[in-house]
């Protein structure tokens, strides 16, 4: 598993340096992402169209709160990423809620802001990992279970090394705002790639 992650991170994405530029656009929805959590904790309006409003999502549901997160963070463009991109915002709150029941989407500590972040660009990677590779994976399996759980401990595998870099970048971040997220997730995203890498 760790040497066809290598591989795919060699190959398929270029390596680290052209893997960083394949997702920028991770990197910037993750900019995106947390500026958008960091304006509603302000009780600010966020999103092109102010989709991440406070003032009009209070006592909403955490399911319309995430659903406007996601507008504000990456509107709808029709691409395959851009979904991939949207799916990957979703999930990410999804697990943020699951390890705080409590919190408020609305007014996310900074610490819950940089996991939500942190969740989006290991669920990103994977979503681009499992658009190139997943059908390749199932054909391989020799039944659709084993497929799954070949995904999951990809998926697993990565946010785990993905989460591992991005704090070692987080903890030493004084002021972060959503330019510096951006460029942590941007090294973030090297660092991974280069873990990946080494296992070739």
């Amino acid at each position: 598993m760790r040497k066809g992650v290598g591989h795919y991170a060699h190959k398929g994405l270029g390596g680290g340096g052209t893997a960083v530029r394949r997702l920028g656009g991770t990197a910037r929805t993750a900019g995106t992402l947390f500026g958008a959590l960091s304006a509603a904790a302000a009780g600010q309006a966020s999103g092109a169209r102010n989709e991440l409003d406070p003032a009009v999502l209070a006592g909403r549901s955490a399911n319309e709160v995430m659903s406007a997160v996601v507008e504000a963070a990456r509107p709808v463009d029709g691409t395959q990423d851009g979904e991939a991109s949207r799916a990957a915002i979703g999930k990410a709150l999804s697990e943020l809620l699951t390890q705080y029941p409590d919190a408020d989407l609305l007014n996310l500590s900074e610490e819950q802001r940089i996991l939500a972040v942190e969740r989006f660009i290991a669920w990103d990677v994977f979503n681009r990992f499992e658009l190139d590779l997943g059908k390749t994976i199932q054909e391989k399996a020799p039944s659709a279970m084993s497929a799954l759980s070949r995904l999951k401990e990809v998926r697993d595998f990565i946010t785990q090394a993905v989460a591992a870099e991005f704090r070692k970048l987080a903890g030493g971040a004084a002021a972060l705002g959503s330019s510096r997220v951006a460029a942590m997730v941007r090294d973030a995203i090297g660092l991974a790639i280069g873990v990946f890498e080494g296992y070739l």
